[in-house]
Parts: C-alpha cells; sequence; structure tokens
C-alpha cells in the first residue's frame, strides 16, 4: 500500500488526498495546531501536529513510512519548514515528492504570456519565499536523487471557495483594472495535475497549473452572479478602492500564464479549461 504524506492538508491537499485514498492509498497530514489535526482524523487520515518551529518525532516516523510526499504548507522567511527541520529524515524509498507553490513568482509581466522557461522575477515577499523553497527543494533534490515535482499554481477556486461563495455571501466587489487578467484553477484539475503527474515518468522539474483563459476578474464575478441568479457585484474603481496591501499587491502583477506544458508533456485534459466550466460545475452542486 502506499502512503501519501501531506505536510500541511488545506482545501488543495484535502482534495487530492481523497484522490489518493480512494485509489487504496493511505493518508497522512499535518496540522500546526490541534484543532486542525483533530479536522484531520474526522476525515478519517492519521494526523500529525507540525507547527514549522521544531521537529517532530512523530513526524519524522511519518516520513520513513511515506511513498509519496506532498508539500502545500507555506515557506517562511526562513525558508521552507520541512526542509529546515527533517531534510535529513527523508527516504530514500520516495518515489515522489510534489511541492504546491504559485504563478506569483513570475511576478509582473505586463499581461504577457509565459511559461515555465520564463524567468521568475517576484515582487512580493511571500513569492520571493516560495521560489526560494522551490529552489531549496530542487538543490535537495540533486543532491539526494529524490524526484521533486514544483506545481506553479493559479488561483485556486471550487466548491466552497472562490466567486460563487463571495458573491453568495455578499462580499464581492469588481475591482476595475483596466487590462488587468488572472488565471485560475478549478482544485479538481490541481488533482487532476498531480495525480496524472505521480503515473507518468519524471519529464520536467516545474509545471504550470492553471486554467486556458486568464480573465478579468469583474467579468468571473458578474458570472458567477449570472449563475446565482444574483446582481452582479457593484464595480470599484482600481485606484481609489479600499484593499489591504496584500490584495493591493495581486494587482500589481499581470501576465498570462500557459499550461501548455502540462497538456503537452503529462496529456493532462483539464476538466474545467475555463472559468465559466468550472463555475457552472459548482454552482450545480449548490441545487435550487
Amino acid at each position: 500500500m502506499s502512503t501519501l504524506l501531506c505536510i500541511g492538508l488545506g482545501y488543495t491537499a484535502r482534495v487530492f488526498a481523497a484522490r489518493m485514498a480512494a485509489q487504496g492509498s493511505r493518508v497522512i497530514g499535518t496540522a500546526q495546531t490541534a484543532d486542525g489535526a483533530a479536522r484531520i482524523g474526522a476525515l478519517g487520515y492519521q494526523a500529525i501536529a507540525f507547527d514549522g518551529t521544531g521537529p517532530s518525532d512523530e513526524l519524522r516516523t511519518a516520513l520513513a513510512e511515506a511513498t509519496h510526499l506532498l508539500v502545500s504548507a507555506p515557506p517562511d522567511a526562513l525558508g521552507d519548514p520541512l526542509l529546515r527541520h527533517h531534510a535529513g529524515d527523508l527516504p530514500r524509498v520516495l518515489s515522489w515528492i510534489g511541492y504546491l507553490s504559485t504563478v506569483g513568482v513570475y511576478g509582473d509581466h505586463g499581461g504577457a504570456w509565459i511559461d515555465e522557461t520564463t524567468t521568475p522575477r517576484p515582487v512580493s515577499n511571500r513569492s520571493r519565499w516560495r521560489l526560494a523553497a522551490e529552489q531549496a527543494w530542487l538543490d535537495n533534490a540533486q543532491r539526494t536523487g529524490l524526484r521533486v515535482e514544483i506545481f506553479r499554481l493559479a488561483g485556486i477556486y471550487g466548491p466552497g471557495r472562490g466567486p460563487l461563495e463571495s458573491v453568495r455571501k455578499g462580499t464581492a466587489r469588481a475591482i476595475v483594472k483596466p487590462g488587468q487578467v488572472f488565471n485560475r484553477i478549478h482544485v479538481e484539475d490541481i488533482a487532476n495535475v498531480l495525480a496524472t503527474a505521480i503515473a507518468r515518468p519524471a519529464v520536467h522539474t516545474i509545471y504550470n497549473a492553471t486554467d486556458d483563459e486568464p480573465a478579468p476578474p469583474q467579468d468571473v464575478l458578474a458570472h458567477a452572479a449570472s449563475l446565482l441568479g444574483l446582481p452582479a457585484p457593484p464595480s470599484v474603481d482600481f485606484a481609489t478602492a479600499d484593499l489591504t496591501p496584500m490584495a493591493r499587491s495581486f494587482y500589481s502583477e499581470c501576465k498570462r500564464v500557459s499550461n501548455a506544458r502540462v497538456k503537452e508533456a503529462l496529456g493532462v485534459r483539464l476538466a474545467f479549461p475555463t472559468y465559466r466550466d468550472g463555475l457552472a460545475h459548482d454552482a450545480a452542486l449548490l441545487g435550487p
């Protein structure tokens, strides 16, 4: 039996873990708090508390048992917490390590199309930390011979998360900045990309996991509202919008991210190639 160890069992990792569990894999997940560990246990998985501040004997034991490792816990200014405390505990029998990163590492490209060969130029600290963590994992792979693949994710949405939820709750605002577009990726398509990568021989080390159609955020919100039979959220000019520094930083970067590599190298066929496909699926799950 294969054993999937997830460092951080958040929204995306849970969907992937469920797919692996359905195929017979044992799943172990880490959480930063006791409450988080309890939620993992309620899913039927083994839970381990690991907040990244120090090594864990329990995690060391789990690493020795793992055949597949998914790392989704974010790095900090000091780097990736798992490598910081447990780099020497990674077993040589690990058949696959997947590291979840972000297309934010590319920075701003003025709306141009980019791909995995584009030189990253991150703007925010969180993206700089992600890029440094990517390199640390690739360096570790070179030293140890372990198979590591980096997945740079676009904006994640799916059931219970994304435009439909913000519109339903009445918290959505359509921030309008001329020329601004974002890629997105449905959580089920992320799970599909990861599962396909595991099943195929290693071809590349970095993959963009994005949809086919980068789009203005106000268009996505308006479509979500139409699916719910609700009025479109109010439009707010970016220049005068009351945004947190983090939210404003997202709009400082504009690019169109190609997903050609996952299609050509892995043979992935997206279930939801555009936001319209994904939102229609998720809206149907809500029922009348």
